[in-house]
């Protein structure tokens, strides 16, 4: 098997980081579909005029201080699919 050059690398990695960067609109996903997608990337930025921000897969995901509030966003197939999203601690002034 040829090994990728390192052109190619850098070009695909360009590719995965300027998709990533754009966000993804969850009214192209089901909600299963959308939650794989978390799942899987850890975190990812939704891009829609109603809900512009990263969503994570668990706590973990969360800065310091922060903790996770079930928020909604639509999907596909639900306009109300819950998903977590980080929220600054409420004592901690964030």
């Amino acid at each position: 098997m040829k090994a990728k050059t390192p052109a190619a690398l850098l070009a695909a990695l360009a590719f995965t980081t300027a998709a990533s960067a754009a966000g993804v609109d969850s009214r192209t996903y089901t909600c299963a579909a959308l939650h794989a997608l978390i799942a899987a990337k850890g975190f990812v930025f939704i891009s829609q005029v109603t809900f512009g921000d990263f969503v994570v897969a668990d706590q973990s995901y969360c800065a310091g201080g922060s903790h996770i509030q079930l928020r909604s966003v639509a999907t596909a197939d639900n306009p109300e699919c819950i998903i977590n999203y980080c929220i600054g601690n409420i004592n901690s002034g964030y």
